[in-house]
């Protein structure tokens, strides 16, 4: 035990296990008793006595190695967070109710809980929405920062931007104006991921494509951002593109162009499986196959990834091949697949390691322009050959 605690039921419990415990119990009770227990952490009793004796037994004992436990802090109660909430609205205290809001949820995760319970979320939310309307952007890192550390309940979290109508506009407006602030983007696009996974279908169908230019140029294109923030702009995309006609809107804002750039970095494998599902989406419609056509490097990127990354990644690789074979092969499309060795790579995973379906759709898109490839000195004639098709 570092921080002993007693019950209600009179035994004593180490404070993070038994706050653990009443968080997550489907029956809160007393685990030694079985007696009720009421799920409030304010009913928990330091026991002191207890404390004082851990802390001289590992004092006697430190020639052995063992660690004095330090003396714990006082846990953060709802009054003394509604009184910071309050000091918010007072500019003399602004800037260090701010800073020590930021403190405090760094600090534990039952800060945090705290802190979500006692109205800080929805007061960083109306703090974000203020600066967005008043064209200042000061604290604005710290704000997004804090609310990002107390996003937990999406449940809450949809009632509280919902009654911000502006909120979503805020996060927009970031997007747009600080494409070259790295910081502040970092800190605001997982909160954007968060806010469209509890934002209702009519509304996400409805995004204007300046919405999707803000992400696609402050995120995709800016190579200073981390790596959490590529994702969830990815994430994003990928969960607006089936709806209305954010497809069409995100291909207009040049996202397959990007895309391809993107993807000839070297990322992390969840990041190339993102680019690659993103891709088969927008290659679905004739506008993206267009752009992607039209890079020079957009075939031969997608050859080059395929049976490199993970088998997501070469399921996506080979749709967006199949599309491109089937609706968008004019002769030089052909003919570049072959220089670019995406004949051939086609033809390595027909004698892959992968499942049976990405064979199957590599032999059907090899069938479609067999005769252009056939008698190609490119490829090696016993890798058509090998297998029927």
């Amino acid at each position: 035990m570092k921080d002993p605690v007693t019950t209600v039921t009179g035994i004593t419990y180490d404070r993070e296990s038994i706050e653990h415990w009443l968080l997550t119990a489907k029956n809160c009770t007393c685990p030694v008793t079985k007696q009720p227990l009421p799920r409030s952490t304010e009913f928990l009793t330091p026991n002191h006595t207890l404390r004082r004796l851990i802390q001289a037994w590992c004092s006697t004992n430190s020639a052995n190695g063992v660690d004095r436990i330090p003396t714990p802090k006082s846990p953060l109660d709802k009054a003394h967070v509604e009184k910071l909430v309050k000091d918010l609205d007072s500019p003399r205290c602004f800037q260090f109710t701010l800073e020590k809001l930021h403190a405090l949820a760094t600090e534990s995760e039952r800060n945090r809980r705290c802190m979500a319970e006692s109205g800080v979320a929805k007061a960083m939310i109306r703090l974000i929405t203020k600066i967005f309307k008043q064209g200042n952007t000061t604290f604005l890192e710290e704000s997004l920062r804090i609310l990002r550390l107390l996003w937990s309940d999406n449940v809450n979290m949809k009632r509280l931007i919902d009654e911000s109508f502006d909120f979503f506009n805020s996060l927009t407006w970031i997007l747009q104006l600080h494409h070259n602030d790295v910081k502040v983007i970092n800190e605001a696009m997982p909160i954007m991921k968060l806010a469209i996974e509890v934002k209702d279908s009519t509304f996400l169908g409805n995004l204007k494509v300046e919405f999707f230019r803000g992400i696609i140029m402050s995120v995709l294109k800016n190579r200073a951002i981390s790596q959490q923030a590529i994702k969830s702009a990815l994430h994003v995309l990928i969960e607006t593109c089936p709806l209305g006609r954010n497809r069409m809107k995100i291909v207009e804002a040049s996202a397959v162009t990007e895309l391809i750039e993107l993807a000839l970095e070297k990322l992390e494998k969840s990041v190339t499986e993102l680019i690659f599902i993103l891709l088969a989406h927008l290659c679905s419609c004739a506008d993206g196959r267009e752009q992607f056509l039209k890079h020079a490097g957009g075939i031969a990127v997608l050859s080059k990834r395929t049976l490199r990354v993970s088998p997501t990644t070469d399921d996506r690789a080979l749709h967006v091949f199949s599309l491109i074979s089937k609706y968008s092969a004019s002769n030089e499309v052909v003919q570049e697949m072959l220089r670019v060795g995406a004949v051939s790579k086609l033809c390595m995973v027909m004698q892959a390691d992968c499942a049976s379906y990405l064979k199957e759709k590599a032999r059907g898109i090899l069938r479609l322009h067999s005769r252009a490839w056939n008698n190609s000195p490119c490829i090696q004639v016993y890798l058509l050959t090998r297998h029927q098709r």
